[in-house]
């Protein structure tokens, strides 16, 4: 075992753990390249991000809401309109996030080839 875990406890593998339960849904992923750019309405957040139900991403914003990730404004209007957005907090994981993209289109892919070998060994 890797023993630079325990030199900090900010460093500790509990951390990353935590630190992977916030950001390792998809749908939250999604919903941080929407809100990227700015604000955004309940409604567009739902027609823009596919294959997400209703359900799901009114857990997933709560989620990222109570997570301090995002932020949630309800305009008095009728019916009330809600726009979201990111926090300074939500803002600082747009780079991490990014670069994960950027390893995606350059590797996946070399994932899918690695996949199809393994998957033809076995056969």
């Amino acid at each position: 075992m890797n023993n630079d875990f325990q030199s900090d406890d900010k460093e500790s593998p509990c951390h990353y753990r935590r630190a992977l339960e916030v950001v390792s849904s998809k749908w939250t992923v999604l919903v941080f390249y929407e809100l990227e750019s700015g604000k955004k309405r309940y409604s567009d957040l739902k027609k823009q991000i596919e294959g997400v139900t209703q359900k799901m991403l009114t857990q997933t914003l709560r989620q990222l809401e109570r997570d301090g990730l995002v932020n949630r404004q309800v305009h008095p209007t009728v019916p009330p309109t809600v726009e979201y957005s990111l926090t300074p907090l939500g803002e600082t994981l747009i780079e991490p996030m990014r670069s994960l993209h950027r390893w995606t289109d350059t590797h996946y892919d070399s994932v899918l080839e690695a996949r199809k070998a393994f998957d033809h060994q076995k056969l």
